[in-house]
């Protein structure tokens, strides 16, 4: 188990990941602009900001800073632009769009996260091989799902 977690700051990593994919799960299944899309994307959003702040804590992986605090702050660019829109209410004309896409993009990567852990923990995997092959899958499947159903979503959500 402490392979797992790795002592307190992993502990706070994974409890605050969890509760990320289940509001971030929520938010993208709700429908869109209702109080409770809004509390729930608001929970997403406190509950991955201490999980990208515990990522840059753990080095027990490799000893180092390395490939997945790269990661990290890539999910914080995408969360960051998910929600500079929707309070500066900029574009003008299109920050619902940045922030459905920018979003939309922000639990995609958590879910590419948890799928490389999980996909790591099979006994004699190549490790990067899993994670490539859990990345690539997460991203090639939501990416095809994004681009099929975005103009429908815009309509519907814009």
């Amino acid at each position: 188990m402490e392979n797992l977690i790795s002592g307190t700051v992993g502990g706070l990593h994974l409890l605050t990941a969890i509760l990320a994919m289940i509001a971030g799960t929520a938010v993208l299944l709700l429908p869109k602009g209702t109080k409770l899309h809004k509390r729930m994307g608001y929970v997403y959003v406190a509950s991955m900001t201490p999980m990208l702040v515990t990522a840059f804590m753990l080095y027990n992986l490799f000893g180092y800073f390395g490939v997945f605090h790269i990661a990290a702050i890539v999910s914080g660019i995408t969360l960051l632009g998910g929600m500079v829109p929707v309070f500066t209410k900029r574009p003008k004309n299109d920050w619902i769009a940045y922030h459905f896409a920018f979003m939309y993009w922000s639990v995609l990567g958590l879910y590419a996260a948890f799928f490389s852990e999980v996909f790591t923990r099979i006994p004699e995997t190549p490790f990067f091989g899993m994670v490539g092959i859990a990345t690539a899958l997460t991203f090639g499947i939501g990416g095809f799902v994004f681009k099929k159903r975005k103009q429908q979503w815009f309509e519907q959500f814009v």
